[in-house]
């Protein structure tokens, strides 16, 4: 949605619930709690009516207001993102799976779904001593240039991924410019050996081998990951592990193909 100038109605009057996801889309990771003020600003709201509707989503329970008084995310919207049959439901049928590859890596153990043009990140169980990595919970990651977002993307539908290799491509945050040609191989790759290794040298240097989680269609719902540090880490020696988790995950969730 098209931010309004500040302090004038939007064109033609933007609906109500508009503006309210608006206000609920201003957070981030980087941007947890803010004044009304900030609000205000972020969205290009005018102040009377994000005031307005801050009442509105404090009542209901999307919006709470910290010790500073600053509003931050409320935890209805966590109960509601529970009930995600994509998000809570899949994290759990994986949960047991995943510790079982945890155990065998003591590292990190992600699970993502697609969700437009980024992975999103529904789970990531990590060992105190792992590598630094640049995901949470909750967080998007790029397609293009991440293990769990290879393998969504070398699934996707051939629509979709012509559409992610006609943006400029860079991996963040090295800067480094991505050729579509040779994303294009590389997603290839993904599809005939079932795996996806990608290696990155921020935080530090970090390997990611990736597999696909199949559902009751055999279609690609998720991707199962680990990611270790990449000095004397061997793919082929953490390819059969996570091949086994990705196919039992997959026969539990009905994937015909994984049974």
């Amino acid at each position: 949605m098209t931010n309004a100038p500040r302090g004038r109605r939007p064109p033609h009057g933007a609906p109500v619930i508009d503006r309210a996801f608006a206000l609920l889309g201003a957070f981030s990771a980087t941007r947890r709690a803010m004044t009304l003020a900030e609000l205000s600003r972020a969205t290009g709201t005018p102040p009377s009516t994000a005031l307005r509707l801050a009442r509105r989503l404090l009542h209901w329970g999307a919006l709470e207001r910290d010790g500073g008084g600053r509003y931050v995310i409320g935890l209805r919207l966590w109960e509601l993102a529970s009930l995600a049959p994509r998000g809570h439901g899949l994290r759990e049928a994986a949960l047991p799976y995943m510790e079982d590859l945890y155990e065998a890596t003591h590292q990190h153990v992600l699970l993502a779904v697609r969700d437009g043009h980024e992975a999103l990140l529904v789970e990531r169980l990590s060992a105190r001593d792992a590598v630094d990595v640049l995901y949470r919970v909750g967080g998007r990651l790029p397609l293009h240039s991440t293990g769990v977002g290879l393998v969504l993307l070398a699934h996707a539908e051939p629509e979709l991924q012509d559409r992610v290799l006609a943006e400029p491509l860079v991996h963040e945050p090295e800067g480094l410019p991505v050729s579509p040609a040779a994303l294009r191989r590389t997603l290839a790759r993904v599809r005939q050996t079932g795996l996806a290794v990608a290696e990155r040298s921020e935080p530090g240097p970090l390997l990611t081998v990736a597999a696909p989680v199949r559902g009751a269609d055999d279609g690609v719902v998720a991707a199962l990951s680990v990611v270790v540090p990449a000095s004397g880490a061997e793919p082929r020696a953490l390819a059969p592990a996570l091949r086994a988790t990705a196919r039992a995950l997959s026969r539990s969730l009905g994937s015909p193909r994984a049974s």
